[in-house]
């Protein structure tokens, strides 16, 4: 388990977006019952910025979404969005904010047109207005031609392009999205991200997304990671990995990995950790290493592997252990 002192590099006061923000939270803290989600969250997201929240199953990316999002209500700590305060202006500020949730939220028994016409009234809009913005979105998202299917007949892919014209139809500044490329294929989520770029650049809206994909994460602006309700890292992707100081080079035992790992770091002087039976080691010119490690150590190593850091590694570095992304987010509870 990495020490307290060997992660503090990333743990440095959060930095404040220049631009005005959208979002500004403080110290946010949520039970539910006698367990704590979300322990002394504080962030800035700056309008226009595509922002995201990444951590496992359980580190409490759900619980944020739906304070965030107004499903439950903020316990401890204060939150200001769009320049209104969550607590005492609500309404207003869901009349700005736009929301597609993991679960699908389209009526799979009416049209595209249907589901985005029925969205348009709880927002109250009408008539005219509401037939242009209906087709407007229909062309933006690619979906005209399908807009008198059924919602059932469409593809994962196009049923997400359906949630994401509804969510924008009252024109939102801002744009909430949990888990938003859960069930699609790679083609369809690189496809569905390139259009959050579209809209971030060329309309100014504001994204903020919750994920467990590093893919995903890669594209934000700048992300946060949460890990067991705790916020760990905030900065933009590349400055995260370039942190951790080299590459990452990891090694498997062909025996006693405790034993082989106090070895290398005796007569190598490294500092290696130990993470699900894998020495882990970070260091410039990592294939200079592996060279020595396999001169030194090549009858007791069944594997060694060296590359650049990646978001995975940043979360190894940080916690200690690895990034399981199986079932992540499927846990309404985070």
């Amino acid at each position: 388990m990495a020490s307290a002192s060997a992660v503090s590099p990333l743990r440095a006061a959060i930095p404040q977006p220049a631009a005005e923000s959208a979002i500004e939270a403080r110290d946010i803290n949520f039970f539910y019952g006698d367990r704590q989600a979300l322990k002394n969250v504080s962030f800035s997201i700056a309008r226009g910025e595509i922002f995201g929240f990444l951590g496992p199953n359980g580190g409490g990316k759900t619980t944020l979404f739906k304070l965030l999002s107004t499903l439950v209500a903020c316990q401890t700590g204060a939150v200001r969005m769009l320049g209104r305060d969550l607590v005492g202006e609500k309404p207003a500020i869901q009349r700005r904010m736009g929301v597609v949730f993991q679960h699908p939220s389209v009526d799979d028994k009416l049209t595209v047109r249907e589901n985005l016409e029925h969205h348009g009234h709880l927002y109250g809009m009408r008539g005219n207005r509401l037939r242009e913005r209906c087709r407007q979105m229909l062309e933006r998202v690619g979906l005209a031609e399908r807009a008198g299917d059924l919602v059932e007949t469409l593809s994962g892919g196009l049923r997400r392009r359906t949630e994401l014209a509804k969510a924008l139809l009252h024109e939102p500044e801002l744009l909430l999205l949990d888990e938003p490329s859960t069930g699609l294929d790679p083609g369809a989520r690189r496809e569905f991200n390139d259009y959050l770029a579209h809209l971030r650049r060329d309309e100014g809206v504001t994204i903020v997304l919750t994920t467990h994909y590093m893919e995903e994460a890669e594209r934000c602006d700048r992300i946060a990671i949460l890990d067991e309700g705790r916020m760990v890292a905030i900065a933009p992707p590349g400055e995260l990995k370039e942190q951790i100081g080299g590459d990452v080079v990891a090694v498997r035992a062909t025996g006693d990995v405790g034993a082989l790992m106090a070895k290398i770091d005796a007569a190598m002087g490294l500092k290696s950790t130990l993470v699900d039976g894998t020495i882990r080691i970070e260091r410039p010119r990592g294939h200079e290493l592996v060279r020595d490690l396999v001169d030194r150590f090549g009858d007791q190593i069944e594997s060694v592997t060296f590359g650049k850091p990646t978001l995975e590694d940043v979360f190894v570095h940080l916690t200690g252990r690895r990034f399981f992304t199986e079932g992540a987010g499927a846990n309404s509870g985070e």
